[in-house]
């Protein structure tokens, strides 16, 4: 058994349309539809963005440059 967390479109006319992975062979296939009680842009709405506060860290130390030559030196 497999789950995935796909979008799907309803139309007016009650079909379903759902984009798969490629990795579904075709067939027929017993599914189970789990629908949201509200359409996904009214969800969408409703979420603000998250926001993050700036947390200033300075440098580590002034002796240590993070270039690729000084982390992957072979000592």
């Amino acid at each position: 058994m497999k789950t995935i967390e796909t979008i799907a479109t309803v139309t007016a006319d009650g079909k379903i349309t759902v984009q798969l992975p490629v990795d579904i062979s075709s067939g027929e296939y017993r599914v189970v539809v789990l629908i949201d009680e509200k359409p996904l842009l009214e969800i969408e709405e409703k979420q603000l963005p998250l926001k993050f506060s700036a947390y200033p860290v300075g440098l580590v130390s002034e002796n240590v440059t993070f270039r690729r030559e000084d982390l992957y030196a072979n000592d």
